[in-house]
């Protein structure tokens, strides 16, 4: 069995691989799997978002296709920039630039104010035409400055309370545990095993053996 996660983005497949690999499953990205399907991410949810994106590159025989569509929800933002969280501030501002501007916008918020989550909806369709999804979240808040070379995007300024560190702070295994996408993935594999139980039959998954 192979699945096809929807995405070219490295550190994406880096999580990926490390919880949903097992023997006898191949996965690939897009573009390891020969495929250039153009996307247009146009929904108003992440799950909408996500489904766009497995149904564009279609059921694949012998393959389960996923995708995800993921973002940061600060509360003192009306829980934006949500599903425009890539683009926010456009679409090809770096994140470093993103991250200054939010702690600045930030500036005087204390506590409870600074609270956000990460959320992540993975869309699956299997080879048969039948579809699903996961849904998790990482509670945390907006960090006072932002700190930690590790994760992507807006990790540097997500303070984790249970680490007392930001994600750009937690190890490759902390944060496959506590985050948003890695919950989502632990979730999906779940619905993969009940759909084909013998894919992670006797295989740990982050610490489960199933």
């Amino acid at each position: 069995m192979k699945i096809i996660f929807a995405t070219e983005n490295p550190g994406k497949m880096r999580e990926v691989r490390e919880i949903l690999s097992a023997p006898g499953i191949e996965i690939l990205s897009m573009k390891e799997a020969g495929l250039h399907p153009e996307i247009r991410e146009d929904g108003e949810t992440f799950l909408e978002n996500a489904r766009i994106k497995v149904r564009a590159i279609g059921r694949t025989e012998g393959a389960i296709v996923l995708a995800d569509d993921s973002g940061i929800e600060i509360d003192a933002f009306g829980r934006g920039p949500g599903v425009y969280s890539s683009r926010y501030l456009g679409e090809h501002t770096d994140y470093l630039y993103k991250n200054r501007f939010i702690l600045d916008r930030m500036s005087g918020l204390h506590g409870a104010e600074r609270s956000a989550r990460y959320r992540c909806v993975i869309a699956a369709l299997f080879p048969d035409g039948t579809e699903d999804h996961a849904d998790a979240v990482m509670e945390g808040e907006i960090a006072e400055e932002a700190k930690g070379t590790g994760g992507f995007g807006y990790d540097p300024i997500f303070f984790v309370p249970e680490y007392g560190k930001t994600g750009g702070e937690l190890t490759p295994d902390e944060k496959n545990l506590l985050s948003h996408r890695g919950k989502a993935l632990r979730a999906m594999t779940e619905i993969i095993r009940v759909k084909y139980p013998d894919l992670y039959e006797g295989e740990e998954i982050q610490g489960e053996t199933v």
